[in-house]
């Protein structure tokens, strides 16, 4: 029998060490559900900016031009009124409050409500013809979120992360930033039946106050006191101790949830203070984002960290003005204010995400849950329009400069092109390079998909 030295076994087996290698690397990816994966398709985008309207805008008040309500102001609805939220509070036809203008080269209609997003109007595509199932809240901004109105569904941000995984290993993929807890909640951002990886991570709420929430993440994440070697090992008898249960238990994704939290948190220790550090960022761009003013502070610290996040390789970030905007009266008033918190920081973040050469790759998302009525309640307020709204969306592959879909005269119910919530989401997974039939999640005897079993592709929006 012929013996080998340690120096000949080394060299016969090298190619097999490589192949360890790389089969543990296989493995480790195999296993991290946060590796970047490849879509169906290149998509055009490549992460995304929601900014979410809680509450829901008027659109005939702000991107919805309708001149016919100003012929027809104080004259009764001409056809049947579909359902409403509010029944038998209903007034006459209202015109508009606010004057509308065509704005740069597009001539976009923009009401003046939001003369810093009208200087931005040659990167919208505004969707004219929303419709959603949902004449409350609660349905509605469920089914804007998930793709139910009635069912624990995982949250779009959820599915965007499972189907694309993340850029950056040391930050959550799925980030909501003061998100409402009425209205749905957390069932809002939840992953729903995928895995616990794929929930949105919450930034505060929308009742904390922004200087308490500008110092949290940063203090919590900067741990004092233990060498990251110590954190290490504590964190791995506590997960070690947290898997035992696990075993023990049938799939338990709460606990799926702690368990991924624990790991998620001792990562971003590395990275998250710096990212969170807005402080860090000059004075211009704290301007740009209105952070110099009392009124668009708080969403424009919103916006400035989405675009911190964004570059950081965080693939969905949600922005939330909660819960502001359901003017069942007092539309003249709260709409207003509710428009120059949000104008000036959202125009910033369009501004700043194209000077940094992101917006051709970054879709960003603007809406409520629906719209308004064109007809008048508690005086000067609308009721809730779930059958012909305006939401609107910027880069990420979309056209520029453009109007798609139609209302009727009156900006009651979608005619032209109508665009259900189903069809955004199918858009939205196209432009990220997804076939949305095929994003699919095998969960209680079949498979789920955003899309539930509807969905068309906007290809009129595509660039």
């Amino acid at each position: 029998m012929k013996l080998y030295s340690r120096r000949d076994i080394l060299r016969y087996t090298s190619c097999g060490f490589g192949s360890v290698g790389l089969t543990s690397m296989i493995q480790a990816a195999a296993t991290n559900p946060m590796t970047p994966k490849q879509p169906h398709f290149p998509g055009t985008a490549k992460r995304v900016i929601f900014l979410f309207m809680h509450g829901g805008p008027s659109s005939i008040d702000t991107f919805d031009y309708k001149p016919s309500l100003e012929k027809w102001h104080d004259k009764p609805l001409p056809f049947k009124r579909p359902l409403t939220f509010a029944e038998g509070n209903m007034g006459n036809l209202m015109k508009s409050p606010w004057e509308f203008k065509q704005h740069g080269q597009s001539g976009l209609w923009i009401s003046s409500l939001f003369p810093h997003i009208a200087e931005c109007a040659d990167d919208l595509c505004l969707i004219r013809s929303m419709v959603g199932d949902s004449v409350a809240h609660g349905g509605a901004s469920l089914q804007l979120h998930t793709g139910s109105n009635t069912f624990t569904r995982p949250a779009m941000g959820s599915w965007v992360v499972y189907g694309l995984g993340s850029e950056n290993q040391n930050l959550p993929g799925f980030i909501t930033i003061k998100p409402s807890l009425a209205h749905g909640g957390a069932k809002n951002w939840s992953s729903g039946f995928l895995p616990a990886a794929y929930q949105g991570t919450a930034i505060g709420n929308a009742g904390v106050k922004l200087d308490d929430l500008v110092k949290e993440p940063i203090e919590f994440l900067n741990q004092k006191g233990l060498t990251p070697e110590q954190q290490r090992y504590e964190l791995d008898m506590l997960q070690k101790m947290n898997r035992q249960h696990a075993s023990l238990r049938e799939h338990d994704t709460e606990l799926d949830a702690r368990i991924e939290a624990f790991e998620l948190a001792f990562r971003m220790q590395t990275e998250a203070p710096e990212a969170f550090d807005t402080a860090k960022e000059s004075d211009a761009t704290k301007k740009l984002y209105g952070l110099d003013n009392e009124d668009t502070r708080d969403f424009g610290w919103q916006c400035l960290l989405a675009r911190r996040l964004v570059e950081r390789g965080v693939r969905f970030v949600q922005c939330s003005h909660s819960y502001k905007w359901d003017q069942h009266s007092e539309l003249i008033r709260l709409h207003t204010h509710n428009a120059r918190e949000v104008d000036l920081p959202i125009a910033g973040l369009l501004k700043d995400l194209k000077s940094r050469d992101l917006l051709k790759d970054t879709l960003v998302i603007w809406g409520g849950e629906f719209g308004r009525t064109p007809v008048m309640q508690g005086g000067d307020g609308r009721d809730h329009n779930p059958y012909g709204y305006t939401m609107w969306l910027a880069g990420g592959g979309v056209k520029a400069g453009f109007s798609y879909g139609a209302t009727d005269e009156f900006g009651y119910y979608a005619e032209q092109d109508r665009m259900h919530l189903h069809d955004l989401h199918a858009t939205i997974l196209h432009l990220l390079g997804f076939k949305h039939e095929q994003l699919t999640y095998f969960y209680s005897g079949r498979n789920f998909r955003l899309t539930d079993v509807a969905g068309v592709v906007a290809k009129g929006v595509i660039a």
